[in-house]
């Protein structure tokens, strides 16, 4: 059982324990109710019954004006995910919605991301409606349609890359609305390995969102989101059972650290389920380095419209930006509890470690004092060596998580990977540093489309605290159904 739109709850009754797996849907009903070893299990569907029902309600209103069949068919399988919590009917959803090439308002809606579950299975609710950007959309898809080629060059051979890479529609959007906790540059979706990997996928860059540094910043920032999304996430094959069959060949391919015979996911064995918590960040480091890897090509910065000194300047941005990111995110990392509570951060920290290791020269952080003799950090990176020490440590690095991942080895990736993101004391300095010199963080703040005599009006709010709470107010007029369910749930968190 996947547990994307589900909350597991834990209880006593008559000196029983009781685990309650809650699955989001409109419908309130008993689907299993089985004991195992003396612990009584309950699968119940109806979590956040009165706001799906809602949300069907426009669903419901939405068909009526789907561009195409297609289109239609997704919807009403939106409905009936949310109706009964049916993950198969959110998946046959995901499958139309891979299908939908190029429509002029894309959306997704349901239990996507799980960045924020402790274990990386469970995935929170959100959605977004966009428009396109059809300039940098051309860039996009010149980017897919050159994407098998381009796949060869990353640091690992034919047998770990997918059979046929499912050309996915790229798009640049520019968004309307993003409804959930976090508003990301870019996306890879769906999450559901099976479709990913079998079927498609779509790539989204969210445009909106974000010296030499200053003068190519944005334009450095659209190449690695356009490398992150399609040929990161996107790129590597996971060695699978399905059956009695095996998606490889098992007498031909060799583990690329050991020389060895691979392993791989047995029969229902996920990404997800395997890596658990450690595998948002692991597969975010992954993209980022098949980002910073493939922007050294020229003719891949050409795509994107750069050339000469221009794509050298975009290029330096992209690595300079990048790793500088690894150190800046240091005030993302939980001294007291030892570990790291964002994935984006701890990927980055890991990819900072790797090009301080290359050495020679290639990145350096000196501690140092300002002019009020504050401690301060010194960040600098050799552009003339990012192709001859800061590229051959990377792909080394990548091909090593690559391997791991396609392999499933749990244990080899783990160990891997929390040995270079373990912040030493040299590494706790600079993020006391860090944070003693951290800005206040911009605030977002999203507008609301308001009807007005059948005109579709645009509301803006300051960016301030205040103008959050009046965005988030005008928006959900309606709070008693919330309301209500936290008094239901109240108890169950001591609240």
């Amino acid at each position: 059982m996947e547990a994307w739109n589900s909350r597991l709850f834990k209880a006593e009754e008559n000196g029983k324990t009781v685990y309650t797996v809650r699955l989001g849907a409109v419908q309130d009903s008993k689907i299993l109710e089985e004991e195992f070893e003396g612990v009584k299990i309950v699968v119940q569907a109806g979590d956040y019954s009165p706001l799906l029902a809602n949300v069907n309600k426009e669903l419901e209103k939405a068909v009526e004006f789907a561009a195409n069949d297609n289109q239609k068919q997704m919807i009403q399988k939106y409905i009936e995910h949310f109706k009964s919590g049916s993950l198969d009917a959110h998946k046959d959803a995901s499958r139309f919605w891979v299908k939908d090439c190029g429509p002029v308002v894309e959306s997704y809606i349901g239990f996507i991301e799980n960045y924020r579950d402790p274990a990386g299975t469970r995935a929170e609710f959100e959605g977004f409606v966009s428009c396109v950007n059809k300039e940098t959309s051309k860039k996009f898809q010149t980017l897919v349609s050159r994407a098998e080629e381009l796949l060869t060059r990353l640091p690992w051979g034919a047998e770990y890359e997918k059979d046929k890479f499912l050309k996915p529609d790229f798009t640049a959007l520019e968004v309307i609305y993003y409804g959930g906790s976090m508003i990301p540059s870019g996306i890879n979706i769906p999450n559901y390995d099976e479709i990913r990997q079998n079927e498609g996928f779509k790539n989204v860059s969210l445009g909106n969102m974000k010296q030499c540094f200053k003068k190519y910043f944005k334009e450095s920032f659209e190449v690695q989101v356009g490398l992150h999304e399609l040929l990161g996430h996107g790129s590597g094959k996971l060695f699978q059972q399905d059956g009695e069959k095996l998606n490889f060949d098992k007498t031909k391919v060799k583990n690329l650290i050991t020389g060895e015979p691979v392993t791989w996911y047995d029969e229902g064995e996920t990404w997800s389920s395997k890596f658990g918590q450690l595998g948002n960040a692991y597969e975010e480091c992954r993209a980022e380095a098949v980002g910073y890897y493939l922007c050294c090509y020229p003719d891949i910065l050409q795509i994107f419209g750069f050339e000469g000194q221009v794509a050298d300047d975009v290029k330096y941005t992209n690595w300079l930006n990048e790793i500088r990111a690894g150190l800046v995110c240091l005030e993302f990392y939980q001294a007291d509890a030892k570990k790291w509570g964002q994935a984006h951060s701890w990927a980055r920290y890991v990819l900072l470690r790797v090009a301080l290791a290359a050495g020679q020269g290639f990145v350096s952080i000196e501690e140092c004092v300002d002019e009020n003799g504050k401690p301060d950090l010194k960040f600098s990176l050799d552009r003339t060596k990012i192709d001859s020490v800061g590229k051959p440590a990377i792909g080394n690095f990548l091909k090593l998580l690559q391997v791991y991942k396609s392999t499933g080895d749990v244990a080899g990736g783990s160990k891997l990977f929390n040995e270079w993101g373990a912040v030493d004391s040299k590494a706790a300095r600079w993020r006391e540093t860090v944070i003693s010199r951290r800005k206040p963080r911009r605030i977002f703040v999203q507008s609301n489309t308001v009807l007005t005599n059948d005109k579709v009006e645009l509301k803006k709010y300051e960016a301030t605290h205040a103008g959050v709470i009046q965005s988030f107010v005008e928006r959900y007029q309606s709070v008693e159904e919330i309301l209500n369910l936290w008094e239901k749930d109240a108890k169950i968190f001591g609240l």
